[in-house]
């Protein structure tokens, strides 16, 4: 999500400044938000439906195996965000409130009921975004490795330091990116094919609307969360801790599954314990 990367991104940068088959039910299609095509896949079946929304740089192949595990007794959607995979570039608004729009646009567009929302690393806000608008069709939102840091407060010095890595971000993008996920986002127990899908599709991404996607804006995570009046799911990484602080203080409803031993892609790490985790948490719901 975005304040947990953004934060860790911050720090690297001062301190050193693809494709599996999908599940045979699974065709990829596409719609239109406003002009821009968003590729999705949809096996079309299930009362209830997990919508999975990926994160930074990467895109809807990421959720391969849980469209494999979960495809028979749910409705699975992936998506590609405009800009990234498969999906349209043809706009110039790279926000959370422009995602999350575009994911209830998916939502009205596929007549989905019982939506639970998966949301990866920056995809946490964006769920969340889409759930503050579309609150009835919502039943559950699930954030993998994200809402880290729940209520932290950005000092004077911590905003010009975070605008400072975003333009040092948007002149050596390949460079930055590709250390910081080295050496901030994967484990010791990230295997080379792991790394290598992934810096893959980051060298590949538009720098432009990536660079984008990270500009700080005003989306306040805790009056939204507020706001949905649902308990908050996680499955987080431990390789960096997760602060329940801002959860407790603030009355915030949440429960946290750690998922050990995986960097920040636990659901392609270890994709059998994470679809363990995630059928309990939909039980749960």
């Amino acid at each position: 999500m975005k304040p947990f990367i953004l934060s860790a991104f911050c720090i690297f940068i001062f301190i050193e400044s693809s494709c599996t088959n999908i599940h045979k039910d699974a065709k990829p299609l596409k719609i239109t938000d406003k002009g821009v095509n968003i590729a999705y896949t949809d096996n079309g079946k299930g009362d209830t439906t997990l919508l999975f929304v990926h994160g930074w740089c990467i895109n809807k192949t990421y959720w391969t195996n849980q469209v494999k595990y979960f495809g028979d007794k749910y409705r699975v959607v992936t998506v590609d965000l405009p800009g990234f995979g498969e999906s349209g570039k043809n706009r110039n608004e790279w926000t959370t409130e422009a995602f999350g729009r575009d994911i209830d646009s998916v939502m009205v567009q596929l007549n989905l009921k019982n939506v639970i929302l998966v949301g990866h690393s920056m995809a946490g806000d964006i769920i969340l975004q889409a759930a503050v608008n579309a609150p009835e069709g919502v039943i559950g939102l699930v954030g993998v490795d994200n809402f880290k840091n729940l209520g932290h407060v950005q000092t004077t010095q911590d905003k010009a330091d975070y605008n400072h890595a975003i333009d040092s971000l948007k002149h050596h993008f390949r460079q930055i990116t590709f250390e910081y996920f080295n050496q901030s986002l994967f484990y010791k127990t990230t295997t080379g094919q792991i790394r290598k899908r992934v810096l893959n599709d980051v060298a590949n991404a538009d720098t432009v609307i990536a660079a984008a996607c990270m500009e700080e804006n005003d989306f306040d995570e805790i009056k939204q969360l507020s706001a949905i009046k649902k308990k908050l799911y996680l499955i987080n990484s431990d390789y960096t801790k997760t602060d329940t602080t801002g959860f407790k203080v603030n009355h915030i409803p949440y429960q946290v599954f750690i998922i050990h031993a995986t960097g920040h892609f636990p659901m392609i790490e270890k994709p059998q314990e994470f679809n363990i985790l995630l059928r309990q948490i939909i039980s749960k719901i």
